[in-house]
């Protein structure tokens, strides 16, 4: 029985050392990854939920440049994973000032203010905020559309239409 437990202790001994694993020295791979990208995004509806894509190709002055750019609609390549634009504004004018941004709207605002469009400006123009105002944190913007006539809509925050 001694024997055996001998035997067996000496064939895992050598299984484990000779397994031809070598060891290696440390391997650059340069900067480690980092959690969220920088710059602006905007935000479209795949389905379900809201996802932001980064606008990389140009840069970004103003809160009414960003809007446009999300009136255009997703890129060719977001479009084919169904990405789509449900935001609907007449004439608008966008101002931002720390953590609050304004859209004052020329004519009635057609949402309900508690769907995916305007999830997608509120979070477009809050991220947006934050990258030209580096003081206001994208948690923190608060964006308000102001109507004609009738109720203000918000202020609402991005994380109000967000998954999870």
């Amino acid at each position: 029985m001694r024997a055996r437990a001998g035997t067996l202790a000496s064939v895992l001994g050598i299984a484990l050392v000779g397994c031809g694993v070598q060891p290696t020295g440390v391997v650059g791979a340069g900067e480690p990854a980092t959690g969220l990208t920088r710059g602006i995004r905007l935000y479209f509806a795949p389905g379900s939920g809201l996802r932001g894509v980064p606008v990389l190709d140009r840069e970004v002055k103003d809160l009414d440049s960003v809007v446009k750019l999300l009136a255009v609609g997703p890129p060719p390549a977001e479009q084919r994973d169904g990405f789509t634009n449900l935001v609907r504004l007449g004439g608008y004018a966008v101002t931002g000032r720390g953590a609050r941004v304004t859209v004052r709207l020329e004519d009635p605002y057609a949402a309900t203010g508690r769907d995916q469009g305007t999830g997608q400006l509120v979070c477009t123009l809050a991220r947006a905020q934050s990258v030209l105002d580096p003081k206001a944190g994208t948690d923190d913007v608060e964006v308000t559309l102001h109507q004609p006539e009738g109720p203000s809509l918000g202020p609402y925050r991005c994380a109000e239409f967000l998954d999870g």
